[in-house]
Parts: structure tokens; sequence; C-alpha cells
């Protein structure tokens, strides 16, 4: 096998790898965004840890072949970019649709989520869910609000008794 060949092979390897290991996939068009729009993104996306790659679409179409993802294959047309999340399912998701509301350029195309296909309309969904730790607040709220109340009606038990004896 040729040294371009087994070059190839590798980074479809690579490229699947990061499809099968990712817990969140978006695939955009970017076309119409300047370098320094990119640029912006890119520097959101890194901020949040979330890996974002321009592949040729034969090579991603050869490594979601691999990785068992086809589905994604048919949205594989023109420029587009992965942003690969392997922690936060939401963080690509909510930072390129927060991203392509200024900029309309920008265009999701689908998703991989935690091994699923998703359509467009469902990754922009999830985009708009809060974030880990703003679920985990959400539910220690929920959590602590029965405490809560018991507390205020034993307190007003407590003033009601004190008022009674005065």
């Amino acid at each position: 096998m040729s040294n371009v060949i087994e070059a190839k092979s590798q980074h479809v390897d690579a490229i699947s790898e990061q499809l099968k290991n990712s817990v969140s996939t978006v695939l955009v068009d970017y076309r119409g965004l300047s370098v320094s729009e990119m640029t912006e993104l890119r520097k959101q996306l890194r901020d949040a840890g979330v890996e974002f790659k321009v592949y040729k679409n034969t090579m991603t179409r050869r490594a979601a072949e691999k990785a068992e993802l086809t589905e994604i294959n048919e949205f594989l047309t023109g420029p587009n970019a992965l942003a690969f999340s392997n922690e936060d399912v939401i963080s690509p998701a909510k930072i390129i649709n927060e991203f392509a509301k200024d900029h309309e350029a920008l265009e999701i195309k689908a998703g991989i989520i935690e091994g699923t296909f998703t359509p467009a309309e469902d990754v922009k969904a999830i985009a708009t869910l809060p974030n880990k730790d703003g679920l985990v607040s959400m539910l220690l709220s929920v959590l602590q609000a029965p405490v809560r109340n018991f507390a205020y009606a034993v307190k007003a038990v407590g003033e009601q008794k004190e008022n009674e004896e005065a």
C-alpha cells in the first residue's frame, strides 16, 4: 500500500474514532463566513472544550460508514465542518446555534447525539436546553422546595403559638 493511501486510511480511522467517542457531534455548513468569523466561532467552541474540524467529505463519508453512522452521509455536500464534544452533549449545539443567530451564513445540517443520528431541528431544540450545571441546579431547586416549604410551615406554626401565648 502506498504512503498516501496509508495516510488517508489512518485519517479516516481517526475521524471514525472521533465520531464514535464524542457524545455530541454537530455538522454545519460554514459557506459564507469570513475568516475572522470562523476564528471567532472556533475560539468560542475551543473555550467550551469542543473540537471544530473541517474534513474532506469523502473522508467523512468513509469514517461515517466505518462508525456505522451512514445517515449523516446525505448531508455531506458542500463545505462542511464538524464540532465534536467528548464531555457535554449540549455545548456544541448551543454555541453554534447562538452563533448562527448573528451569522445567517452558518447553517446546522445535522448531528450525532450519543451515537444516534439527529436531524437539524432536533439539534436546534437541544441547543435551547440548559447545560449540565443548569440542569443540576434546576434539579436541586426542585428537590429543595418541599423541605423549604415544610420549614416555612413549621415557622408559621411556631409564630402562631407565640402570638396565642402573648
